[in-house]
């Protein structure tokens, strides 16, 4: 299945994908060879460090391989006003917990719960994309779980690019 990435998100992608590939790799492997000089492979935590390191890398890059070639290019322009859209900034009223809550709607390449930024494919993602300002949206969490809440705000956003990709 293709992940629906912005333009910015394969941009991203690309660019570190490149970073890891002329930068961090050629690094890595002299890092590999330099322990490997410091005796008994089967002792040697060093080599073992560097070995894994160097692994983590390949993988990374991979996995970045398989996200550009296999992306699906969605638009990132903006709903009509008061209509929730990728990078808008939307509060919530929860009426379970009498609380409101603010995060930012962003790709799953970007995503990080703790910052704010919640996945338009998580179940609050799949809730408010494309709602108004003041409906009530029922999220649903899992089959035996969800909750209601309001939209309070609907702030247009765009992509800066100041949302990180995320690490794995």
């Amino acid at each position: 299945m293709a992940t629906e990435l912005t333009k910015k998100d394969i941009e991203l992608l690309k660019q570190e994908l490149e970073h890891r590939q002329t930068v961090l790799r050629p690094q890595l492997i002299e890092a590999v060879k330099e322990a490997r000089g410091f005796g008994d492979l089967s002792e040697n935590f060093e080599y073992k460090a560097a070995k894994r390191e160097k692994n983590r890398n390949d993988s990374r890059c991979r996995y970045l391989e398989n996200l550009i070639k296999n992306a699906r290019v969605i638009p990132d322009r903006p709903a009509p006003e008061g209509v929730v859209s990728l990078y808008d900034k939307v509060t919530l009223y929860v009426e379970e917990d009498d609380d409101t809550v603010t995060f930012q709607i962003v790709t799953t390449v970007r995503q990080d719960a703790l910052k704010g930024l919640i996945s338009k494919e998580s179940p609050v993602g799949k809730a408010v994309l494309g709602r108004r300002v003041g409906e009530k949206v029922t999220i649903q969490v899992n089959d035996s779980y969800s909750y209601d809440a309001v939209i309070q705000a609907v702030e247009p956003g765009e992509d800066t690019g100041e949302a990180p990709l995320r690490a794995f």
